[in-house]
């Protein structure tokens, strides 16, 4: 038997060898697809975490926008009210009627609290404005607590308002004229507010997001090295971890975010001066005699903006704001010092560490070239048309004109009331007054709230959180920490699609955003084609 075996293996000895290097090879190639379907199931999973945890961290980065603008916006308030007392201005017209009742009855001037449906040309006009509500009623200001305008100083202020009530200021101006002064404030102050807040929210997200992107970047890196860190570097659930949030370089991103100063304490005045412009220009032939319609108060506000803004595309691209969010060049040392960065440096005693120049001059650079570009001026466009939509369609038709919220399913007989239904303008410039310390002071904000509903400002971000990567990389260094990786697996780390989701009615929604190493108005053009 066993000769017959051999006889048969070696008459068959070419096709067992075949059979067996079939069989071999096969057992082979399945473990080698097995282990890469093993190993491309592993890099999904990573990357499914990785993304879900990126878009989590550029979620977190704007909600730190906002949270950011809430703290910073009470600031400017202050000084734009400061600047422009409307409630001082509607005291000093209630004097001067109150002077004159007193001479015609001999009675006492009368104490109440200002009120600028009181304070009218005629007694007649008085009559008809005595529903209007008062600013103390509204506002929460006693005609006591009221002092001569005296801006950037919180002291004077003070002092201000023990002399104002101890001794009412008695006005060398005409009631007409202080009624002219009245209008123009009113307006100025509340649009002023407006164009404040825009102008911050979309300086806070340019900020905010270049400093998220480092640390974006820093992430993508490990990621591409493969490191079991790698996934958690890309989360930050803690908000007690600036570093990982915004970069590990603090006093470059600190003296940094310090810029924000320029706008609440010396931008806003520019941005009041070209609002007053505007406003005096538009309003000055309006007096508080004269009846207002709805439809001509909507189309004098547009008048203004376009004044304000520029009256077409090309206009609004044109339009400096860089000088309203940054200083010159050589007034920004002057702005670290006024900030107070260096002050508590020292207190808190060692020396004290100096910033990258060149970190911090990149930045700004950076922040410049994004402030005049085409898309800063299309967001803040849109960001602006939510809040004026909410000041005077929402606010002023149902506060002032008494109209019915607006909604698609509304009758024609609430259309017809805009265009026929008047009133005096000193009932919207009583309105204007209240929404002033609403704009400035709100909580919840709501002028915040319907900023941030424009779908175009996540977009920015996105942009400005995903763009000008390969400057990044060459400029911060990050490239030499991955001398090991190829250039193209470390692009298509870079490149991988940034999702930003969006719950709304339990839809999820995404904006994809850098697909390609263009630059910001590539990744812009394929923000806005996303989201059509």
């Amino acid at each position: 038997m066993l000769s017959s075996a051999r006889r048969w293996l070696r008459n068959n000895r070419t096709p067992i060898a075949i059979s067996v290097g079939v069989i071999g090879a096969a057992y082979v190639a399945t473990q080698y697809v097995f282990n890469k379907i093993n190993d491309a199931r592993e890099r999904m999973s990573s990357d499914r975490i990785a993304k879900e945890n990126l878009r989590r961290r550029f979620e977190q980065n704007q909600e730190d926008c906002t949270f950011t603008v809430l703290a910073l916006l009470p600031t400017a308030t202050s000084n734009i009210m400061g600047a422009m007392n409307t409630e001082q201005i509607t005291y000093e017209i209630q004097q001067i009627k109150g002077s004159t009742k007193g001479q015609k009855s001999g009675a006492s001037e009368s104490t109440s609290p200002p009120s600028i449906a009181d304070t009218t040309m005629t007694e007649d006009d008085g009559k008809s404005l005595a529903t209007s509500a008062s600013i103390h009623s509204e506002s929460g200001i006693h005609a006591s607590q009221i002092a001569s305008p005296k801006p950037f100083s919180a002291a004077a202020g003070q002092d201000g308002q023990q002399d104002a009530a101890l001794t009412p200021r008695v006005s060398r101006k005409t009631k007409r004229q202080l009624w002219d002064d009245l209008t123009i404030s009113a307006i100025t102050r509340a649009f002023t507010l407006v164009y404040t807040i825009a102008l911050l929210t979309m300086l806070t997200r340019v900020q905010l997001n270049l400093l998220g992107r480092r640390s974006y970047l820093s992430s993508v890196v490990i990621l591409a090295t493969g490191s079991q860190q790698a996934t958690i570097s890309l989360e930050n659930n803690d908000d007690d971890n600036p570093e990982q949030a915004y970069g590990s370089d603090f006093d470059t991103n600190r003296k940094y975010l310090t810029f924000s100063w320029w706008l609440l304490n010396r931008g806003w005045v520019q941005v009041m001066n070209r609002v007053k412009s505007a406003v005096r220009t538009v309003f000055s032939s309006l007096s508080p005699r004269d009846l207002v319609s709805f439809d001509r108060f909507s189309d004098l506000t547009m008048e203004v903006r376009k004044l304000v803004e520029g009256s077409t595309a090309v206009e609004r691209r044109q339009t400096e704001w860089l000088t309203f969010l940054l200083p010159p060049r050589d007034q920004e040392e002057e702005v670290i010092r006024q900030s107070g960065i260096l002050e508590d440096n020292s207190m808190q005693g060692g020396a004290v560490s100096e910033p990258s120049p060149a970190a911090l001059r990149r930045l700004l650079d950076e922040t410049a070239d994004l402030i005049e570009s085409p898309s800063f001026s299309h967001v803040l466009t849109l960001a602006l048309d939510a809040a004026f939509e909410t000041l005077v369609d929402k606010k002023l038709a149902t506060e002032a004109f008494e109209l019915p919220s607006q909604s698609p399913f509304a009758p024609p007989e609430s259309m017809e009331l805009r265009h026929s239904k008047l009133i005096l303008l000193p009932k919207i410039l009583s309105v204007l007054t209240r929404q002033a310390h609403v704009i400035g002071n709100g909580v919840p904000n709501e002028y915040l709230q319907e900023m941030e509903t424009v779908r175009a400002l996540e977009a920015f971000a996105a942009v400005v959180y995903s763009s000008n990567w390969e400057n990044e990389i060459r400029d911060e260094g990050i490239m030499d920490s991955a001398e090991n990786i190829s250039r193209g697996e470390l692009e298509t780390q870079l490149l991988q699609p940034l999702r930003k989701g969006k719950q709304q009615k339990d839809v999820e929604e995404s904006i994809v955003m850098v697909d390609s190493p263009g630059g910001l108005e590539d990744a812009w053009e394929k923000a806005l084609q996303q989201m059509s």
